[in-house]
């Protein structure tokens, strides 16, 4: 067969699909669907995470605009891939892991900007250290223990909806007035509306509508201030330690690095689920290569005041619905989000919707998160086996942080920072519960990717005994009545 020129490493990749060139037209347009379905997601960490540390308006803007770039550079890198090393070369799209949100919020707290760039710096290295083995350990991270986690990730930053729902911090007189609850809801009933009614790319974006149009109607009660989008210049290069240089502590260092093992299998997972739909299996090579480049944007992001990336699960549906399997599409996305990344005021509009509205969005795109998980739980095998009670300890201790804020006040502050987290928590009590309860069974590992009928249930004692006195009865009936015409 002829080589393929779009492929110099043929050993690597085999034509199809996904090295399919398509029009420049057609391949900008899907693109930019690729960046509409995500930019809500990609937007959502650094301006939770800026704002929860203190950055000012204007420095939030600067942090979305640089993270659109690095999405871009990260997304490109993955489709497109660089020699035999870095890049799964699937149309997967990169972005900032919700996984991590409330660890770094903790971190951002205590040790600053600083500190959360020191720690997502080293989580980097330690992904680019252990792609080369934690590809082979995916037997450790069944779909119970993942389904679990996502789920517990979902649950654990629905309160950031929460607080943006009553106008931002708690603390505020005006926290959960009538005007912050009615437009949340409305914006909320918009999204629903949209996404039930509407199809395609309409369906799609229905959470970047809704914040639109929720936008438009807050500004009729409350006029919008628009002086920070014009004080903001037109284009943003991005800087290495913009707002802070990194400060490497131990306790956030490892706080990451466990987060990371959970991103690595995340980002896996949608790598797989890429091959399946696109028909290119994941090996593990391919996995391998993914995963570096998963800890080469993080590594570079943290440089830049950033945070981990992770495969956009969003995106692997939109593949799947739209059926355009080219990973050139995705990188033009990528190229995409770098151009939205320059173009500074495009973060500014972000930064001045009102923050009922995106908690109205919020409660969709944080649910999303959970619904996931719940997918994932739900091509589980509950029979005979623990899985179950894998669950159970995943989501009881992983919650507790979040429905007890202050259960563990009286522990040392070393400790704190570790246990308000519950996704760590709960990370380490899903693996640890796996392989004690579950063990090396592999019977029971199987089970989580098997699900067979439910068979019969077996009688019971009471029912055989039921099921003979009928038996007997219908017996004596017939006797009786034969002995009857006989005698007549």
């Amino acid at each position: 067969m002829k080589e393929s020129t779009l492929n110099p490493t043929k050993s690597l990749i085999s034509p199809g699909p996904v090295d399919e060139i398509l029009p420049p037209g057609q391949m900008i347009l899907y693109g930019l669907q690729h960046v509409l379905v995500m930019y809500a997601g990609a937007v959502a960490v650094p301006l939770v995470v800026g704002t929860a540390v203190g950055l000012s308006a204007e420095q939030v803007i600067m942090l979305i605009s640089t993270d659109l770039f690095i999405c871009g550079a990260a997304t490109i890198i993955q489709a497109l891939g660089i020699g035999k090393w870095i890049g799964c070369r699937l149309p997967v799209v990169q972005g900032c892991t919700f996984a991590a949100l409330v660890p770094m919020v903790l971190i951002g707290k205590e040790y600053g900007i600083g500190g959360i760039s020191g720690a997502v710096i080293v989580a980097g290295i330690f992904t680019l250290l252990c792609a080369p083995w934690i590809c082979r350990m995916v037997h450790l991270f069944p779909k119970v223990v993942m389904g679990a986690i996502v789920t517990l990730i979902g649950l654990s930053i629905l309160p950031v909806a929460g607080g943006w729902i009553g106008g931002g911090s708690s603390d505020m007189e005006s926290f959960g007035n009538m005007t912050s609850l009615i437009m949340a809801f409305i914006t909320l009933v918009i999204i629903l509306n949209i996404y039930t009614f509407a199809s395609g790319l309409i369906k799609n974006i229905a959470v970047l509508i809704g914040l639109i149009i929720g936008t438009i109607l807050w500004g009729f009660f409350n006029p919008l201030d628009f002086q920070v989008v014009s004080q903001t210049s037109w284009l943003n290069f991005p800087r290495l330690m913009r707002f802070a240089t990194p400060e490497f502590h131990l306790l956030p260092i490892v706080l990451l690095s466990m987060v990371m093992v959970v991103v690595m299998v995340e980002t896996m997972s949608s790598m797989m689920a890429t091959g399946e739909i696109v028909g290119r299996k994941a090996d593990q090579a391919m996995l391998r290569r993914g995963l570096t480049a998963c800890g080469l944007a993080t590594t570079i992001g943290g440089m830049f005041n950033l945070f981990p990336y992770s495969a956009f699960a969003q995106n692997v549906g939109l593949i799947g619905l739209t059926g355009v399997r080219s990973r050139f599409v995705v990188a033009v996305s990528g190229c995409i989000l770098i151009l939205m990344g320059m173009f500074a005021k495009m973060a500014a509009l972000v930064v001045m919707i009102p923050k009922p509205i995106l908690g109205g969005a919020g409660v969709v795109m944080f649910g999303m998160v959970a619904v996931s998980g719940i997918r994932t739980l739900g091509k589980v095998n509950y029979r005979n086996n623990n899985n179950g009670m894998v669950v159970a300890l995943t989501l009881g201790l992983g919650l507790m942080p979040v429905l007890v804020p202050g259960l563990f006040s009286q522990l040392p502050e070393m400790a704190q920072l570790f246990l308000h987290s519950g996704i760590t928590i709960g990370t380490v009590t899903a693996i640890v519960a796996n392989l004690v309860l579950n063990g090396a069974d592999r019977t029971a590992r199987h089970a989580t990717e098997n699900i067979a009928p439910d068979p019969a249930p077996e009688p019971t004692a009471a029912r055989k005994v039921a099921v003979r006195t009928v038996r007997m009865w219908l017996l004596l009936r017939k006797v009786q009545q034969e002995h009857e015409r006989e005698e007549g």
